[in-house]
């Protein structure tokens, strides 16, 4: 009950409007405050991939989701389209320049280099690319 009523409370603190449903320019809004960074589109994939009646807003069941994180297989789901957005060449692998792209598209700009460096934090097999077991690694980190 204490979970409830702590969810509860969040959400009508993200609700600033106070319309029963949160948008994706308030979920990235109170994001921000609390000194985390989204971006619009990551806001408004969020609340695509979580709302249940197709009606462009969280209700307070969709919002639950969203920060539990959902079922095993919703998580499993979410990281293989995570993992496509990121890998665009059809290779199998993120590369430098696939990630470069994604970022940019997200609004991080990073030098080939920096994508480079940031790859092979996580790059077991020393291929300078990230397949899907590597990048999954780095997403639970």
């Amino acid at each position: 009950m204490a979970e409830y009523k702590q969810h509860q409370r969040l959400f009508d603190r993200f609700d600033e409007n106070r319309d029963g449903k949160i948008s994706a320019e308030e979920l990235q809004q109170c994001v921000h405050l609390i000194g985390k960074d989204m971006s619009y589109e990551e806001a408004k994939a969020a609340v695509e991939h979580n709302d249940s009646d197709n009606d462009g807003l969280l209700d307070f069941e969709d919002f639950v989701r969203l920060i539990e994180g959902g079922s095993e297989e919703e998580k499993a789901h979410e990281l293989k389209e995570a993992f496509r957005m990121y890998e665009m060449e059809g290779c199998g692998c993120i590369t430098p320049e696939s990630l470069n792209r994604m970022l940019a598209r997200l609004g991080e700009s990073r030098t080939i280099d920096e994508c480079r460096g940031m790859i092979c934090r996580y790059d077991i097999d020393g291929d300078g690319l990230l397949n899907f077991d590597e990048f999954e690694i780095m997403m639970r980190c």
